[in-house]
């Protein structure tokens, strides 16, 4: 264990630590890679990233927070509290196309980084592997069963296409609720009775069709997106039940619940103009807006920086949504952008999912497994930023991270 005595003491300790595992933590990144795993499934990856924290000693639990999938892996007994959050689960199609084998291998490097200084810099590190962030809200799951009660703070990375490294603070996602609509109606032969029929199609059609035209007078921000995933089986029977999945996103709160209830008039509308009935349930909990905590932002910008990374200003910057989103809204958290240098393939494309397996996708993921580390160990080690995160954990209501925004 580390001798702690200056800041710089600690870094060197720090980056020494992922440097000796390097080769291990691009094994680990490609194999996951490798063998893409959907959401709530992820058991091969999981307990891949189980294995290394305790072969690192320790203490480590899959299956936690009612998520067989989620992993607890805590070392050290510090009062200061730094919660990494590793995640691991793949797109349909196009695997690994939202580079999580990165996400998973930089949390596990700096969580086994910290780990080398916790004792000396009294730090508690706890790796939450966090399941279904593309689809299923791991972490919205994981908060309401009290994972973040525990958190002084939380960190986590994400990657993306670039040249250069967007500074923390520039980077936000936006709030999305997502939910089920279904038509029911009557049906009856297309051609021989259509006048007996009542067409649970049209209401769909209708319903995104008024979406459509909705969306000129919608807040620029907000975005709204529909797919039809049960329109009818053949062309001689009117539907009589049609299902369509769909979201709204938004930066601001307010303006989401704006856009969701002119939205929801719209499938009301599609109801109305073909005589179905409908009803709307949640498929997964809202993501919320992602907050970059500014104290932390700035020792991650510093840490890049020293690493030899260039980080510039990219105001407006933004992604898609996260369920980290839900945990920065409770816990001074920071969710930053790393670039895999040259790539300009966007997220969510096969592009993308070869990138996240190039030399370009092992250094980002060496390289914000530093970053994290680094940015934990500076706000735990600087006496006014350590006692003003204590301060504000000791202040948090108990039970306040399990309550959703």
């Amino acid at each position: 264990m580390t001798d702690l005595t200056t800041l710089t003491t600690a870094t060197d300790a720090v980056t020494e630590r992922i440097d000796n595992h390097r080769d291990r933590l691009l094994e680990i990144s490609h194999t996951i890679h490798a063998n893409p795993e959907l959401a709530f499934n992820e058991h091969d990856s999981a307990n891949l990233v189980a294995e290394e924290l305790r072969a690192a000693g320790f203490d480590v639990t899959v299956g936690v927070y009612g998520l067989n999938t989620a992993i607890e892996a805590t070392y050290g007994s510090g009062d200061f509290v730094v919660t990494v959050c590793a995640e691991y689960d793949a797109l349909p199609g196009i695997g690994h196309a939202c580079g999580h084998n990165i996400i998973a291998t930089a949390g596990l490097g700096a969580a086994l980084g910290l780990a080398e200084i916790a004792d000396a810099a009294g730090i508690r590190v706890k790796l939450l592997g966090t399941p279904a962030e593309e689809h299923g809200g791991g972490k919205v799951l994981m908060l309401r069963e009290g994972a973040w009660e525990d958190a002084t703070i939380s960190l986590m990375v994400h990657g993306g296409p670039g040249v250069t490294d967007a500074r923390c603070g520039d980077f936000t996602s936006q709030a999305v609720d997502r939910f089920k609509v279904t038509y029911t109606g009557t049906p009856a032969h297309a051609a021989a009775a259509p006048q007996n029929g009542v067409n649970a199609l049209d209401a769909a059609t209708v319903a995104l069709t008024s979406i459509g035209l909705l969306r000129q007078q919608l807040d620029n921000s907000v975005r709204v997106a529909g797919v039809v995933t049960d329109g009818g089986d053949v062309t001689n029977i009117i539907p009589d039940h049609t299902e369509i999945d769909a979201e709204v996103r938004a930066f601001d709160m307010d303006i989401l619940e704006d856009a969701k209830r002119r939205v929801m008039n719209c499938f009301e509308a599609g109801a109305l103009a073909s005589g179905c009935s409908w009803s709307v349930v949640e498929t997964e909990p809202r993501y919320a807006s992602l907050v970059q905590d500014p104290t932390l932002a700035d020792a991650w910008n510093t840490a890049l920086t020293d690493l030899g990374r260039d980080v510039t200003a990219q105001p407006g910057s933004s992604g898609g949504s996260t369920d980290m989103g839900n945990v920065s809204q409770v816990v001074p958290s920071i969710h930053p952008m790393i670039a895999l240098l040259g790539t300009d393939a966007p997220p969510h494309t096969t592009g993308f999912a070869a990138a996240a397996a190039t030399p370009a996708g092992d250094d980002a993921a060496i390289v914000s497994a530093k970053g994290l580390a680094l940015a934990a160990a500076t706000v735990a080690l600087t006496p006014e930023t350590r006692g003003e995160l204590l301060a504000r954990q000791a202040a948090r209501p108990v039970g306040a991270t399990t309550v959703e925004s």
